[in-house]
Formats: structure tokens, C-alpha cells, sequence
């Protein structure tokens, strides 16, 4: 790995300099925040990843992360501890999130990019006294090693060249997303699609066939097939707080709209559930997407 330019440099204006650094996943830029002395921003091969605030680690910038943030908060009552997986690492954001939100609660991410890991360890590190554990691994090979039941949230944020690597969207792994969860714990996944919303039809229809419970989280304009971006999909074997995850998800900066029951099943269409026999990445976003 080439070197990069080391963490607290700072440019003639006194601000902090972007760090640009080769990983696994192609070129990782730190980009510092203009607005947030401590704020970052991570791109992977200029595709925005995350943000992060390390004086303010409970602040979710990305849309996608805010809503990531309002499920870990109905996840269990305000401030219990969590045990939460993180497939797919990025800034570490969301354990960051939750850390900071719920404390003692226990963490694992997985991140098969061993560079990004390393950048993001040593130009935004986390706090010593959060109980997170990173390993470098494939997301599914890593929740494989996870004891059944262990999880009262798994949250899967993995992106290969901006596309959800097709192994992590089968009836197969979502089994194995069951087995580590315990009773009534949630799965959510960061999804992407566009026109004709073929990947997140079927990936509705995938969690349908493993979980009872599902609900889909995204800007309305996504779910009517009129652009690319993103939507978060949650699951469970129990009811979800759907109540309050639409009031929240209603009230922010981007409001989104939650659907579930009928208008969900509804929604796919007809589409049937990925096997890891037809499984397939999803759609590369269009180049205007990052411009």
C-alpha cells in the first residue's frame, strides 16, 4: 500500500488536506469536511461511502445512514446495549453510531478491503473504549464464524465497484443472517437499483421468503422507478416498530416513505427470490449518479 498523507496534516489555510491512499477496492479518498472541524467524508474510486464526524459520531450525514441510524435506535429501548454486526465496514460509521448512542454495546464489522481498514484505523480512529472488533474478511465467510443467535442487529453495507457483490443477495445468505440473529433481532440492508427497480424487487421478494416481517425504507422518487438511489430494506421474525420508523423516516432533512404488508408484496411484482445459483451483482449506478 503506497503511502498517504498522515492524519492532522493541514493545508496553508489551516484546515485539514484530503488523504488519498490505494485499497483493495480501487482509490479511498478522506475528504475533510468544510463545514465540521473533525467531519469526513470516505470515497472508494469517487463514489461516496460514508461520513463521518469524530466529535459527533450520533450525526449521520448520508440519507441512507440516517435511516440505518433510526432502525438501530427502535432496535431495542433507548440505550440498551446491542450486539450489532456490520457487514461491510466503510468509516465505520453506523458502529460508530451506535457506540455512541448505545454504550457497552458489543460490535463486530467485517471489511474484506484490509487497506480501507488500515486507512480509516489510522486517519479516523475509533474510540479505544468502544467495544468494536473489525476483522478483515469476506462479509459472508465472516458472518459464517458467528455463533447462532448472537445478533440483535445485522446491518449489510457492502459494495464491490458500487455494486452489492452477488453472493450477499440469495435466500442462502439471508438463512445464515437468521441463524446469527437472535429472536425478534433485525436485519437491514443498504440497497441500490434504478429503472426498472428489477435488483430491489427481487431483493424484497429474497427477504420475503426467509423473514415474516419486512418493510422498505426509501426517497419516493426511487420506489416509482424515476431515478437511481438508494433504499434500505429491514426484516425480522417479529413485528416491526413501523409507527415510529415512518414518523422518523417522514421527518428527515430528505423524507422517505416506508412500505410494508400489501403495497410491499405489491411492490416486487411478482419477482421471485435470488438463489446463489442465479444470483447476480447489482446494477452498476449511472456515471451521473457520482457527478
Amino acid at each position: 500500500m503506497a503511502k498517504s498523507r498522515r492524519r492532522g496534516s493541514t493545508g496553508s489555510a489551516g484546515r485539514p488536506e484530503p488523504v488519498v491512499a490505494p485499497v483493495d477496492g480501487g482509490v479511498a479518498e478522506l475528504i475533510p469536511d468544510p463545514d465540521r472541524p473533525r467531519g469526513w467524508t470516505l470515497l472508494v474510486d469517487s463514489a461516496p461511502q460514508s461520513h463521518v464526524d469524530l466529535d459527533e459520531p450520533d450525526r449521520l450525514t448520508f440519507e441512507y445512514q440516517r435511516r440505518l441510524g433510526h432502525i438501530a435506535d427502535l432496535a431495542a429501548p433507548p440505550g440498551r446495549p446491542l450486539r450489532a454486526v456490520h457487514l461491510g465496514g466503510g468509516a465505520f460509521t453506523l458502529a460508530r453510531y451506535i457506540a455512541a448512542t448505545r454504550p457497552r454495546s458489543t460490535q463486530q464489522i467485517v471489511e474484506l478491503d484490509a487497506p480501507l481498514v488500515q486507512l480509516v484505523r489510522t486517519h479516523l480512529p475509533l474510540d479505544p473504549n468502544a467495544r468494536i472488533r473489525v476483522r478483515s474478511a469476506d462479509a459472508r465467510a465472516g458472518l459464517a464464524k458467528i455463533p447462532d443467535g448472537w445478533a440483535d442487529l445485522i446491518i449489510v453495507d457492502v459494495f464491490s465497484g458500487a455494486r452489492t457483490p452477488a453472493h450477499l443477495t440469495s435466500v442462502e445468505f439471508l438463512a445464515d443472517i437468521r441463524r446469527v440473529l437472535a429472536p425478534g433481532g433485525q436485519y437491514a440492508v443498504n440497497l441500490t437499483d434504478g429503472p426498472p427497480l428489477a435488483h430491489l424487487r427481487a431483493q424484497v421478494a429474497t427477504a420475503a421468503a426467509v423473514f415474516p416481517e419486512s418493510a422498505l425504507i426509501a426517497d419516493p422518487a426511487v420506489l416509482r422507478g424515476r431515478r437511481f438511489g438508494n433504499a434500505v430494506l429491514l426484516a425480522s421474525d417479529a413485528p416491526l416498530p413501523l409507527p415510529e420508523l415512518t414518523r422518523r423516516t417522514a421527518g428527515d432533512p430528505h423524507p422517505g416513505r416506508v412500505e410494508h404488508g400489501r403495497a410491499l408484496a405489491d411492490f416486487t411484482g411478482g419477482a421471485a427470490p435470488v438463489t446463489d445459483a442465479g444470483a447476480k451483482p447489482s446494477p452498476a449506478p449511472p456515471p451521473a449518479v457520482f457527478r
